[in-house]
């Protein structure tokens, strides 16, 4: 096990990614969208694991194998964050958009099981490195007091909304290839209903 690849301290918050579409915005632009009705109690973490849902496919389903550093975090609307979609239902609700680093590959997946229905799941680097089986990244006992301490110390912070002013730039090939995905995502969509 590497232990450079996250501090064992480091606060995790394991996040559902429901469609493939939400793993390459997470690669392509560098974000991750949580609607805020339905928003864990603090955002401010270290980093952000990803479930895979039984959307993605074979052999990547079920199972928390990419994570990435949160590099900051705003709340704002849908419709900013998909300026195509103006006529969403949901265009005018609220969203935290989560800045995140580069998307990284855990030394092993972390397996759901039997487990695989959930939104939200804190836990810390050493569970989400040493974890084989999405049970095990719950934290228990002792540990959990050391986590919602420090889970409330930043949610008492002040500044409840932070954003890193140096976000990377986005490639003219990357906005092309993202919204080419877009696109086939609603033909896809169109044809289904």
């Amino acid at each position: 096990m590497d232990a450079a690849i996250i501090p064992e301290s480091a606060l995790v918050l394991v996040a559902v990614l429901p469609m493939q579409r939400d793993l390459e915005i997470a690669k392509l632009l560098g974000w991750y969208r949580i609607p805020l009705r339905s928003a864990p109690k603090v955002v401010d973490v270290d980093y952000l694991a990803f479930y895979q849902t039984s959307a993605f496919e074979e052999g990547h389903r079920c199972r928390v194998e990419l994570f990435a550093e949160v590099k900051g975090h705003e709340l704002t609307t849908r419709r900013e964050l998909f300026r195509e979609e103006i006529n969403h239902p949901r265009a005018n609700e609220e969203y935290y958009k989560i800045q995140v680093g580069e998307l990284r590959v855990l030394p092993a997946p972390v397996m759901a099981e039997q487990w695989r229905r959930f939104n939200f799941l804190y836990t810390t680097g050493e569970r989400l490195v040493s974890s084989r089986k999405l049970q095990e990244l719950v934290v228990t006992s002792e540990e959990r007091d050391v986590l919602w301490r420090a889970l409330r110390e930043r949610g008492n912070q002040t500044g409840a909304y932070r954003i890193n002013a140096a976000l990377p730039e986005i490639s003219e090939e990357a906005l092309l290839a993202f919204f080419t995905l877009i696109n086939k995502g609603k033909q896809e969509t169109s044809n289904r209903i």
